[in-house]
């Protein structure tokens, strides 16, 4: 498929954050021009994130303030997913959610949360961890609640050193309690493209899921039946990319050069 057909054959345009429009608070190029340009041609601009330590606002702040975020232009969180389909999944359920303040704040503006005796229990990117924390969730997965993960990410992408992600604190579950997730939300499952299906009225093989990791943004794109595009600005290059089964649609050095 060529860039042109690419463009004919997408409504909306799924972007990931970090590697792919920006690198820590530095945008990509001229990624301001080139998301002004598809917004130009009617194409839906959406940035989908596997971080559950951040919600919509702190994310919309961060875009707003590096000139990044367009007008109608949608964010969405691992954990706005999983709120979303607890709620449809799940109603009257008793919630707990094991994540930041924030992330907390706002989930429970979808459905209460519970500090005890939780149904279902959920594990966000907290980076507020304590241990009283975790010994409290080990509780809740030994009495059968239903574990959902928003994500897979074992490591979180930071200045020096990666920092443990979701992914870590599962296997440290697992460990401790013998239990997998129920349900993993995040990218690269396909709970996310099912509700932005939902919320864009677009169908998903008319959307086009743009990033620079393959196990998680192409993987993604590919189970949701999407277009893939890898950009090699962040995680993946030429020699990596070779590790992974997953093919995308087309690769790119950087999403500039979508146009």
């Amino acid at each position: 498929m060529t860039k042109e057909q690419l463009l004919d054959s997408t409504d909306a345009f799924l972007f990931d954050l970090d590697g792919t429009v920006y690198l820590d608070e530095t945008p990509i190029g001229d990624v301001k021009g080139t998301l002004a340009r598809l917004r130009a041609l009617k194409k839906r601009v959406v940035f989908v994130t596997n971080n559950s330590s951040k919600t919509e606002e702190e994310y919309r702040k961060k875009l707003s303030r590096i000139g990044i975020l367009g007008e109608g232009d949608l964010i969405y969180t691992s954990a706005m997913a999983a709120a979303e389909h607890v709620f449809a999944h799940f109603p009257n359920k008793r919630v707990h959610l094991l994540a930041t303040d924030a992330v907390k704040e706002e989930f429970a503006r979808t459905m209460p949360l519970v500090e005890d005796a939780p149904e279902i229990v959920i594990l966000a990117y907290d980076t507020s961890l304590t241990f009283a924390k975790l010994k409290r969730f080990n509780e809740f997965l030994a009495g059968g609640a239903y574990f959902i993960a928003t994500h897979p990410d074992a490591v979180c992408p930071t200045e020096g050193v990666p920092m443990p992600d979701v992914g870590s604190f599962l296997e440290l579950f697992y460990a401790s309690s013998g239990r997998r997730p129920d349900l993993v939300v995040g990218k690269p499952n396909t709970v996310m493209g099912e509700s932005l299906e939902r919320r864009l009225h677009i169908p998903r093989t008319r959307m086009c899921m743009v990033g620079d990791r393959l196990h998680t943004d192409i993987r993604f794109g590919n189970n949701c039946s999407m277009h893939t595009v890898l950009v090699l600005s962040g995680e993946t290059t030429e020699e990596t990319r070779k590790n992974y089964p997953d093919e995308p649609t087309l690769v790119l050095p950087d999403v500039n050069a979508l146009l």
